[in-house]
């Protein structure tokens, strides 16, 4: 690996470790009204880094269960619904995905690492002679069981579902926002592996190497660019929620 890259890539990831720990500390002081961005918040940020922390301290604090309450007794909206514009909330929805699926990925990816028996039953040296393919079904199933879960803890308190309801709202919502992140961060990971390593630098990205990382936070975000519209078109018909 050059050099320059090794450096480059612990200086991001130093920088969304650090970003995310700000914003953790940040919300123990003033947690979220709803309490999964309390989750979500700091997971967005591991790869969204500054940006991600400008975006928490922006728009995310006026979401917070103090601004929530002294709305509700001045008998006003709460100022994340009047101050935020639909193009952040749409951002919002897709970096909520982008948690699920971040989480969902470091999981699978480093499971995946320790136990590699895990990768032959998804079809590493059967279908895919290549195992970071097998691997994308470990990182999709394990990225839509969490994000179905974040978005069940959004849904349900803001509609007042039952659960049932909310399981199946979740599942709507999320299903295809999730896929079309996957999509962006799939498709860069596979163009980082095949021609930026093992083409023009004769390498390959393993998970044990910082530079795998790197490029997965520069895939969450070609996620974050493919998933924006969809997310766009969900919140526009109400499939998700407005945050």
């Amino acid at each position: 690996m050059p050099g320059w890259l090794h450096l480059l890539a612990i200086i991001s990831l130093l920088a969304g470790l650090g970003s995310a720990i700000i914003i953790a500390v940040d919300v123990f002081r003033n947690p979220q009204h709803m309490w999964i961005m309390n989750v979500v918040w700091p997971l967005v940020t591991l790869f969204g880094s500054a940006a991600a922390l400008w975006a928490y301290f922006r728009y995310g604090r006026l979401a917070t269960r103090a601004a929530h309450h002294r709305a509700m007794q001045n008998h006003e909206k709460p100022p994340n619904m009047t101050d935020t514009p639909f193009a952040v909330m749409v951002g919002k929805g897709a970096a909520h995905c982008g948690s699920g699926c971040a989480l969902g990925d470091l999981v699978a990816e480093w499971l995946a690492f320790l136990v590699p028996a895990i990768a032959v039953w998804f079809g590493w040296q059967t279908i895919f002679a290549e195992k970071m393919f097998a691997v994308w079904i470990l990182d999709f199933i394990f990225a839509f069981s969490f994000g179905v879960i974040f978005q069940y803890f959004t849904i349900k308190p803001m509609r007042g579902l039952t659960p049932a309801q909310g399981l199946i709202q979740a599942v709507k919502a999320d299903f295809l926002s999730l896929t079309s992140w996957q999509v962006g961060m799939y498709g860069f990971m596979a163009f980082a592996q095949f021609f930026l390593f093992r083409h023009l630098l004769g390498v390959k990205l393993e998970v044990t190497t910082v530079e795998f990382w790197f490029m997965m936070q520069i895939a969450m975000w070609a996620g974050f660019i493919t998933a924006y519209p969809v997310n766009w078109w969900l919140v526009s018909k109400g499939i998700k929620e407005k945050m």
